[in-house]
C-alpha cells in the first residue's frame, strides 16, 4: 500500500469508529429502556442485564456497520475537500479512480464483518438472549410478589398474598382470581412458583385451594383441591418476548422451515403456507453486506468535492443517503406481504437503485471532479436568509448572533430527530397500509396525535445538540477567542443560551398538563387499532381491584364519573385470616345514590351469596333494586393506571388514591418525582453543554454532535437505573427521580466553575 492509500484509510478509520460507537448506542437505547429498567426494578444483578443488553449488540451492528461506513467516508473526503487536499490530489495526478482502490478495501472489509455479523452471529445472539430472559423471568418470578398488594403480572391472573416468608419458598394465605373467567376465584394455604426449564415451562402451584366458581347452570360451587396448577406464559411475563422465529434462525434452518411450510396447507387460503419470511430473511442476509459496497462508491463520489462546508455538510448528506437505502428495505417486507414485490427483489431493491446511482455519480465526479452536486434553494428562501441577518429585538448585536445560531441548530436537530420518529413509526405500521387494512387518514391521526409526546422527549436532546453544536462552531472559527478578547466571558455569552433552556423547561411543563396525556393516550388507541384492527379502550376503569377499609376485596369492570354508574363489581369477604371466603357480591350494573352514611348504591341487578365454614352457599339474596352500602365513587378512582396520561397534578391525586387502595405504588411516586424534575433536563444541559463544548477544540459541529449523542445516552441510561431502582424500592422515589439531574446538575456546575471563561 502507497502512502496515499494508508493515509485515506487513517482519515477513514477514527470517524468510522466513533460512528459504529454512536449509531451502536442509539440503537440499542430502546431495549435498554424497554428491559434494563424492569430488570432493575425485579432485582436483577448489574453483570446478567449488561450481558443481556449485549446480545442485543450484533443486531445493531448488521445495521451501523454500512451507516458508519458511510458516514466516516464523507466526514474523511468531507474534511480533505474542506483543507483542500483534495485539490492537492488532483494537481499531483491522483485521480477518483486511484481513490476507489483504498476506498474499496475498507468497503470490502466492512462487507466481510457484516456478512459474519449478520450469517453468524445474529442468530445465535437472539436465540441465547430468548433463553436468558425466560431464566431470568422464572427465577424472579416468585420474588416478585409483595405481600399485602395487588400483584397483575401472572397473564390473565391477579394475585394478592397475605404474607411471603424473609426465608423465600412461596407464599401464605394467598387469593387469586382468574381474569378469564370473572365468577371464578382461588384460596388457598400456600402458594409457589415451580419452573420446569427442560419445557421452557413456568407453573403457579396453589396447595390446600378452595376454588369458588359459579357453574354452567348459574349455581354457585366450591372446590377443594390439594393442588391446583396454572401456566404462566414467560414470555408475556417479560417484555413480550416472541418464540424463535427467523431472526433466530440459521440459514440451513430458514430453508428446512420453507421446504416444511411449502408442504403444508393453509385452510384459510386452502394453498400451500407463505414463506416470504424466510426468504426474505434469507436474501437480507446477503443483501445487507452489499450495502457496504455500495455505500462505499456512493460516500467517494459525493465526499470528495471542492465543497467546504467539512463534516457537517457530510453529516446531513450522509443521514439522506442512509434513510434513502433503509427506509426502502424497511418497508420492502410490507410490499412483499402485500405482493407488489417478489421476496428477493423486496429484500435487493435498494442495493439495485442506489448502487445505479453510485455508478452514475461516480463516473459523473471522475470527469467533472470540481462540480459538485447542489439543491438550488427556491427564491422566497433565499429572501428569508438575506434577510435574516438583522438584530433581534431587545436584544444586543452579540445576543441576537448567539441566539440565532443556537435557535437554528436546535431546530435543526429537532428536525431531524423527530424525522427519526415519524420515519420508524411508519415502518411500524407501513405493511397495514399497504395491505388495505387502514386508511391514510388513521395514519394521519396517529402521527397527529403521537406528535407532542415526540417533542416531549426530543426537545432536551435537541437544545442539548444546538447548545455544543453552536459552542463548538464558535471554539472552530476563533469566534470564541475574539470575544473574550474582548472582555465577554463565556459566562456572558451564554446567557441567552442558558435563557433559551429554560424556556424549553417551560415548554415541558406546558405540553405535560396540557396536551401531552390526551394525546398519547389518544395515539396508543390508534397504534392499537392500526396493528390489530381493534381499538383497545383505555378505560380507566377495567379490571381494577382495591382493598377496602375493612379487609374487603373489590373488583370492578368500570365507572362512568358522569352518571356514577358502577358495572362489573365483584366484593370479596374473608374470614379472619383469610382462609376462607365468607360472602361474596355481584353486581351486575348500579348507581350511586348517597343516602344517610353517604355511601349508598341503588342496585339495578346482582345477588349476594353467604358461604359457612364447609363451603356451602347458606344464604343466596337477590339484589335487585335493593340499595347496598359500599364506598363512595371517587373510592374506585376515575384515572388512567399508566403514568403517561397524566400530569403532575392529576397523578399526585390519583397516586393517594392507589395508596389508600391498597397498591403498591413505588413506581407511581417515581414518576411523580421524575414529571417535577424531567423540565429542568433542557436547562442542566445547556449548562452542561456549554463548558464541554468550550474544550473540544477544532472538532467543530461533529465533535459537538458525538459528545452530545454520548452525554444523551449516559443521561437516559442513569434515568432508566435510578427509576428502576426506585421502582424496586432500593432507593426512596425522591432521589430515584431527582438523582439524574443531581448528578449531571453537579457535573455541569463543577465544568462552569472550572472553564476558562
Amino acid at each position: 500500500m502507497s502512502i496515499i492509500d494508508r493515509y485515506v484509510m487513517r482519515q477513514v478509520l477514527m470517524p468510522f469508529l466513533l460512528g459504529l460507537l454512536v449509531f451502536t448506542f442509539i440503537f440499542i437505547i430502546p431495549p435498554l429502556l424497554e428491559y434494563a429498567e424492569d430488570l432493575v426494578a425485579k432485582g436483577v444483578a448489574g453483570p446478567l442485564i449488561v450481558g443481556l443488553i449485549s446480545l442485543l449488540v450484533p443486531q445493531a451492528l448488521a445495521v451501523t456497520i454500512p451507516m458508519s461506513l458511510l458516514l466516516a467516508l464523507l466526514i474523511a473526503f468531507g474534511r480533505l475537500s474542506a483543507d483542500r487536499e483534495f485539490v492537492a490530489m488532483q494537481a499531483c495526478g491522483i485521480s477518483l479512480r486511484r481513490l476507489l482502490w483504498p476506498v474499496s478495501l475498507v468497503a470490502v472489509g466492512a462487507w466481510a464483518a457484516t456478512s459474519y455479523v449478520l450469517i453468524a452471529l445474529v442468530p445465535q445472539s437472539n436465540l441465547k438472549f430468548l433463553d436468558t430472559v425466560f431464566n431470568v423471568a422464572s427465577e424472579r418470578a416468585e420474588g416478585q410478589v409483595k405481600p399485602r398488594t395487588f400483584y397483575t403480572e401472572f397473564p390473565n391472573l391477579v394475585l394478592y398474598v397475605r404474607e411471603v416468608p424473609p426465608s423465600g419458598g412461596g407464599w401464605k394465605g394467598v387469593f387469586l382470581a382468574d381474569l378469564r373467567e370473572r365468577s371464578t376465584m382461588y384460596l388457598a394455604r400456600d402458594g409457589r412458583v415451580v419452573i420446569d426449564r427442560e419445557r421452557q415451562r413456568i407453573d403457579l402451584e396453589l396447595v390446600d385451594a378452595n376454588n369458588y366458581a359459579v357453574d354452567n347452570e348459574g349455581k354457585f360451587r366450591v372446590h377443594h383441591s390439594e393442588r391446583a396448577a396454572f401456566n404462566v406464559d414467560p414470555a408475556a411475563m417479560f417484555a413480550k418476548v416472541n418464540v424463535k422465529g427467523p431472526r433466530q434462525m440459521s440459514i440451513a434452518e430458514l430453508r428446512e422451515s420453507i421446504a416444511q411450510r411449502r408442504q403444508q396447507i393453509d385452510p384459510v387460503t386452502n394453498a400451500p403456507f407463505s414463506t416470504h419470511n424466510e426468504q426474505m430473511e434469507i436474501h437480507k442476509r446477503f443483501s445487507i453486506p452489499v450495502a457496504c459496497l455500495v455505500f462505499g462508491l456512493i460516500g467517494l463520489a459525493l465526499g470528495a468535492t471542492h465543497r467546504r462546508d467539512g463534516a457537517l455538510g457530510s453529516f446531513v448528506i450522509g443521514i439522506a443517503v442512509v434513510f434513502a437505502y433503509y427506509v426502502p428495505l424497511m418497508i420492502g417486507p410490507s410490499l412483499v406481504k402485500g405482493r407488489y414485490l417478489a421476496p428477493w427483489l423486496g429484500s435487493w431493491l435498494p442495493n439495485i437503485v442506489l448502487g445505479a446511482l453510485g455508478i452514475f455519480m461516480f463516473v459523473w465526479r471522475d470527469r467533472l471532479a470540481d462540480q459538485p452536486f447542489r439543491l438550488r434553494l427556491p427564491a422566497w428562501l433565499r429572501s428569508m436568509r438575506t434577510a435574516r441577518g438583522g438584530t433581534l429585538p431587545g436584544l444586543t448585536i452579540l445576543d441576537s448572533y448567539v441566539t440565532r445560531a443556537f435557535l437554528r441548530y436546535v431546530l435543526l436537530s429537532a428536525a431531524a430527530l423527530l424525522g427519526i420518529f415519524y420515519i420508524a413509526a411508519f415502518l411500524d405500521v407501513s405493511d397495514k397500509l399497504f395491505k388495505g387494512m387502514v386508511t391514510t387518514v388513521t395514519i394521519f391521526d396517529y402521527f397527529r396525535y403521537s406528535t407532542p409526546e415526540w417533542i416531549y422527549y426530543v426537545l432536551p436532546l435537541s437544545v442539548l445538540l444546538g447548545t455544543l453544536v453552536t459552542i463548538a462552531i464558535f471554539t472552530k472559527n476563533s469566534e470564541l477567542i475574539v470575544v473574550k478578547a474582548c472582555g465577554i466571558s463565556l459566562y456572558r455569552l451564554a446567557i441567552p443560551v442558558f435563557a433559551l433552556g429554560l424556556l424549553a423547561g417551560g415548554t415541558l411543563v406546558a405540553l405535560q398538563e396540557t396536551i401531552l396525556g390526551p394525546s398519547t393516550r389518544r395515539a396508543v388507541e390508534l397504534r392499537e387499532l392500526i396493528r390489530t384492527g381493534n381499538p383497545r379502550m383505555l378505560d380507566l376503569l377495567s379490571n381494577r381491584w382495591l382493598v377496602g377499609p375493612r379487609g374487603q376485596m373489590y373488583h370492578y369492570q368500570s365507572l362512568d364519573p358522569r352518571t356514577d354508574v358502577l358495572t362489573g363489581l365483584d366484593v370479596y369477604e374473608f374470614s379472619p385470616h383469610m382462609d376462607r371466603l365468607t360472602r361474596r357480591t355481584s353486581i351486575e350494573t348500579a348507581t350511586f345514590s348517597g343516602g344517610e352514611d353517604g355511601n349508598e348504591w341503588l342496585i339495578h341487578q346482582g345477588w349476594m351469596r353467604e358461604v359457612d365454614a364447609a363451603g356451602e352457599v347458606r344464604v343466596s339474596t337477590p339484589l335487585a333494586g335493593q340499595r347496598l352500602a359500599l364506598e363512595q365513587p371517587d373510592f374506585f378512582g376515575t384515572e388512567e393506571i399508566d403514568t403517561r396520561y397524566m400530569g403532575y397534578l392529576r397523578l399526585r391525586d390519583y397516586t393517594e388514591k392507589l395508596r389508600a387502595g391498597g397498591f403498591d405504588v413505588a413506581q407511581q411516586d417515581v414518576a411523580l418525582w421524575r414529571k417535577m424534575a424531567f423540565p429542568f433536563v433542557p436547562l442542566i444541559m445547556t449548562l452542561l453543554a456549554v463548558p464541554f463544548a468550550a474544550t473540544i477544540g477544532r472538532s467543530g459541529a461533529m465533535g459537538g454532535i458525538a459528545i452530545g449523542i454520548a452525554l444523551a445516552i449516559g443521561y437516559w441510561t442513569v434515568i432508566s437505573i435510578f427509576a428502576a431502582l426506585g421502582a424496586g424500592g432500593a432507593l426512596p422515589p425522591l432521589l430515584a427521580g431527582w438523582a439524574p439531574n443531581l448528578i449531571f446538575g453537579a457535573g455541569a456546575l463543577y465544568l462552569l466553575l472550572t472553564a476558562r471563561t
